[in-house]
């Protein structure tokens, strides 16, 4: 299976997001929301066996070849009753890091964004950005039978779209470079580009679904204009 995740410190360096540096103008009830469903499927994931797991990622994991109508193993494509999966997939994790730094990432610039949007327009773009960030993956690779699951794909939709709503913020960063670890504040701008960058010099490697932070970004930046609340008519 390809996992869809911003990517852990796993090499020795990395930069690891702790917090942003403006407050909050309300408690972010539908980050939080989103936060604990997603902690709810991986811990009901967790207590399965490992064959029925295994089915339950089939089943509900975003498979590109079922949904691009390209054949497999001599399966006839399923795109018409597999739909749904556009969904599903958001909430499926392989492991405790894939869900954490996922939900890590959620946390930290899920809250302001869900500030600007509000309640019900920042769950459905959420929604949307993990939609088409799993349709820029079935592009990508159409005829890969290779369930992809995990939450990233909209968590990169979250950060396209604070990147556009607030640029000139800081985003304290825990920096570690092997026995060098220190708290360093780094411009959102500069924050995100990086990120984007690497998920871009990275596309094509590994099994994580690189094409799908791509698109989630791209595709949060182009709509979170259009999820603005209007601003009242002037009398």
């Amino acid at each position: 299976m390809q996992g869809i995740w911003p990517g852990p410190a796993r090499r020795g360096k990395d930069l690891i997001p702790i917090k942003d540096d403006s407050p909050l103008l309300r408690r972010p009830y539908a980050t939080m929301a989103l936060l604990a469903l997603n902690l709810m499927v991986y811990f009901y994931q967790a207590l399965l066996p490992p064959r029925v797991e295994l089915l339950l990622v089939h089943q509900y994991g975003l498979v590109p070849v079922w949904l691009s109508g390209w054949e497999a193993w001599g399966r006839p494509p399923q795109w018409i009753a597999r739909p749904f999966t556009l969904i599903t997939y958001q909430f499926l994790h392989g492991s405790i890091f894939h869900v954490g730094f996922n939900l890590l990432y959620l946390w930290i610039f899920g809250g302001k964004v869900e500030d600007a949007l509000g309640r019900l327009r920042f769950v459905i773009f959420y929604l949307l950005g993990g939609v088409l960030a799993g349709m820029a993956q079935v592009l990508a690779a159409p005829g890969s039978p290779l369930p992809v699951i995990g939450a990233s794909g909209a968590v990169a939709a979250v950060l396209g779209a604070y990147l556009v709503l607030y640029p000139r913020n800081h985003i304290l960063v825990l920096f570690w470079f092997f026995f060098f670890v220190r708290l360093i504040p780094v411009p959102a701008l500069v924050f995100l580009g990086i990120w984007f960058a690497l998920q871009v010099l990275n596309a094509g490697s590994g099994s994580v679904a690189w094409m799908a932070h791509i698109g989630g970004f791209v595709a949060g930046m182009l709509m979170v204009r259009c999820f603005l609340p209007r601003p009242p008519a002037p009398w």
